[in-house]
């Protein structure tokens, strides 16, 4: 009996190590897990875009928002002025370059006037010219007097130098359009500048209205009635719940069979009865050593081996049950089946569940 009872113990022993032997080498090996691991969400700081006093506050901690909503209220009364002096600035540049274009309507008229001056001087040379080739000719027989004959080539100097003077009036007055050309364009390149000098001053106005650019949850808001702030003054932060996912630093050697795809297994501490199964969305293109303030430089002095992490982004399905409980910062364990398919059909499902998650 007692060896029976020996050689049943052992054969129970045998057999719980072949079958621990069997799972490790068709399941365990290719689980990889991880607790250094937490969730994450894309939060965004509320910061204004101009400087001014606070003069309302409209949110308060832990309040769920909408997109579009307001947050905070900066005294807009000096906005208001500059952009009534803007407005000002572009009635009267407006007002200018009307002005300039009647000057080149009637510049235009001044030179059809010029132009008429100068076919009528040319229409009196022809005319004095005439007279004069007429004169000549009865001068020299007698049928006309030297006086007169004189009066006519004086007449026909005359209607050169008039005509001569016509044409100078118009190149003048041709000029001068060139000139109110030049001085329009000059007013009108200023009436685009008082426009933008307006749209910056309305721009400003409006920025003194910060709204949500999306929706989710205000935290840490430090922004307080009558406090002044100027742009990049952290006032809020804004975290888009439940829009969340997981990033997990598995060690370089966990990697090997590591694919986007793949499906993981989270467990939440702070819930530990409930799990949620997320894909693999991406990796990061570096260890997280290389990202800090003073990655390692290892080709001076002595050399430690130390293996390195890579965080692994993963994405949550938007029909978890436990996705709205989850907040940035919570730790979690994930752990990945490498033997399930990537960049297949799961890695399409993968897709399709990431879209959902980010609408």
């Amino acid at each position: 009996m007692r060896n029976a009872a020996i050689i049943l113990v052992i054969a129970i022993f045998v057999a719980l190590g072949a079958g621990a032997g069997w799972y490790w080498w068709t399941v365990w090996r290719f689980i990889e897990s991880t607790d250094d691991a937490y969730v994450h969400a894309d939060t965004i700081v509320i910061s204004p875009k101009i400087e001014g006093y606070i003069k309302e506050v409209r949110i308060r901690d832990n309040q769920p928002i909408d997109a579009g909503e307001v947050l905070f209220v900066i005294d807009d009364r000096d906005f208001a002025a500059k952009l009534a002096q803007a407005e000002a600035a572009v009635a009267t540049a407006e007002a200018t370059v009307a002005t300039y274009a009647n000057r080149v309507k009637f510049q235009h008229a001044m030179i059809g006037q010029a132009e008429a001056a100068v076919q009528s001087a040319e229409a009196d040379l022809d005319r004095a010219r005439l007279d004069h080739r007429r004169y000549r000719a009865l001068v020299t027989t007698d049928f006309a007097s030297r006086q007169r004959f004189e009066t006519a080539e004086a007449e026909s100097r005359k209607a050169e130098a008039a005509l001569d003077k016509a044409r100078a009036a118009l190149v003048a007055e041709r000029d001068q359009l060139s000139v109110v050309g030049s001085q329009k364009r000059e007013e009108e390149a200023r009436l685009a500048q008082a426009r933008a000098s307006l749209a910056l001053a309305r721009n400003d106005l409006d920025d003194t209205i910060i709204r949500a650019p999306l929706a989710g949850v205000v935290g840490n808001r430090a922004a307080r009635v009558g406090q002044y702030v100027k742009p990049g003054t952290q006032l809020a932060a804004l975290v888009p719940l439940p829009h969340v996912y997981v990033t997990a630093n598995f060690k370089e050697t966990q990697l090997t069979r590591m694919r986007p795809g793949q499906q993981a297994e989270i467990s939440v501490d702070a819930y530990p009865d409930q799990t949620v199964t997320g894909i693999i969305e991406s990796f990061s293109p570096a260890s997280g050593a290389q990202f800090s303030l003073l990655p390692p430089e290892n080709a001076t002095g002595n050399f430690t081996k130390i293996v390195q992490r890579v965080p692994v982004r993963i994405a949550l399905p938007a029909d978890a049950p436990l996705l709205r409980l989850l907040r940035p910062g919570l730790s979690v364990t994930v752990t990945v089946d490498t033997r399930s398919t990537s960049q297949g059909d799961t890695g399409a499902a993968a897709t399709a569940q990431i879209g959902a998650s980010r609408q």
